[in-house]
């Protein structure tokens, strides 16, 4: 018996209202003065809430791995994300709304920019979403089909897109067709095993024809795919957790995650700014308080800054957030969580293995051992350094949905 599976059996029914405040990519690294982003930023309610909070540190995967967006959200869900292994073009792909079948494979892709074989952007500078939208439409009048197998893909946000092919004799077991980093040789995919090679040999075709469509570009120029998957089956959230689940996101990804382990996702309006944005879904929180017992609301743009190693814009995101933290709390939900999926400092530049700040808040709380909410304040605090995957079973025992365990 897994750790989720002896949880679910302990797991009761009641009145009580969770939410788990996602900061993408929260975590960081000292940079400005010796300082992270998290202490950099002038969080007063944060800071206030964390003086009444327990307060902790997680690991997404294990010490030392760092760990995409897909496991570490796994893993604040209450999976083992080792055991479940999911690519990333499935979360992609279902948060975008497309339906996948038993014969389809589907990617995560990024259009980037290509010059003399080596991939010098890796986001293509970030096109504007409606840029996205005109590229795929000419990529699927001019690609249609490759090797008999059809051949589509869908834009996502800014640079990203879905890459979809249909066909029989396809498998999902191929290396990523992404560097990494930019300065690199364009890669293509290896099939991992004999049942792939067909796969791999669609994919790597796409990616030339791709390039060539896109050659006299001046940004976007190429793509990348990674995260190739088929449709995985995992125990459902509402299900193992009894709980009336919503999500709160705006990233085709993370709403993708949420569908895959039985979330509701709830539709949020787009808003180019980031304070409309998060009061977008503050807005759709309050619309669906008395509807569900479980929220997880999302915050992007922690982890893009991050990404673009661009520390004082990260900061002012972490800002945004605690400046309408009151409004959120004032729903008075009985176990709150703030945290990220995963660590992304500017300093790195990218996701990174350092653990992740955690601040836990219920009535109960052993309250007074910490003065901030920051990566100093979290490694002394009275939750000490847990496995992400926990983050569930203390949501649960704070809002007094677990039964003792035996006699």
């Amino acid at each position: 018996m897994d750790k989720q599976e002896f949880v679910s059996k302990l797991v009761v029914k009641n009145d009580t209202k969770i939410l788990m405040l996602i900061m993408d990519g929260l975590g960081g690294a000292p940079e400005l003065g010796g300082m992270t982003e998290l202490e950099a930023a002038n969080t007063p309610n944060m800071d206030a809430l964390a003086k009444a909070s327990d307060l902790g540190q997680s690991v997404p995967v294990i010490p030392g791995i760092t760990p995409g967006s897909g496991p570490g959200h796994l893993g604040l869900f209450g999976y083992d994300s080792i055991q479940y292994q999911i690519g990333r073009g499935i979360l992609e792909a279902l948060g975008i709304g497309l339906e996948v079948s038993e014969k389809d494979v589907v990617a995560r892709g990024n259009f980037a920019t290509f010059k003399d074989g080596i991939v010098v952007d890796r986001r293509a500078g970030r096109p504007a979403t409606e840029e996205n939208v005109k590229v795929c439409e000419k990529i699927n009048a001019t690609i249609k089909e490759i090797n008999g197998v059809k051949v589509q893909v869908f834009p996502g946000k800014e640079h990203r897109f879905v890459l979809k092919l249909t066909g029989d004799g396809l498998d999902d077991k191929l290396t990523d067709a992404d560097p990494q980093r930019a300065g690199e040789p364009v890669m293509y995919a290896e099939a991992l095993d004999e049942n792939s090679k067909k796969t791999a040999e669609v994919v790597n075709e796409f990616i030339k024809r791709v390039a060539e469509l896109l050659r006299d570009e001046e940004k976007i120029s190429g793509c990348l795919l990674r995260g190739f998957s088929k449709y995985p089956s995992l125990p459902q959230f509402p299900e193992v957790y009894k709980l009336r689940s919503a999500a709160i996101a705006t990233y085709p990804m993370y709403k993708g995650l949420a569908k895959l382990v039985g979330m509701d996702v709830l539709d949020v309006p787009s808003k180019e700014e980031e304070m409309d944005m998060i009061k977008a879904e503050i807005k759709v929180l309050k619309d669906n308080y008395d509807k569900y017992d479980f929220f997880y609301f999302h915050v992007k743009h922690t982890d893009s800054f991050g990404e673009d190693a661009n520390f004082e814009a990260k900061v002012n995101v972490i800002e945004v957030v605690d400046q309408v933290l009151p409004e959120i709390l004032a729903m008075k939900f009985d176990a709150v969580a703030i945290t990220g999926d995963h660590s992304t400092p500017a300093l790195v530049g990218g996701h990174s293995w350092h653990p992740v700040p955690l601040l836990v808040h219920s009535k109960y709380s052993r309250y007074g051992l910490s003065s901030s909410f920051n990566e100093k304040e979290c490694a002394r605090g009275s939750l000490g350094t847990i496995e992400a995957r926990d983050l569930m079973t203390l949501l649960l025992a704070n809002s007094m949905r677990l039964e003792k365990y035996g006699a």
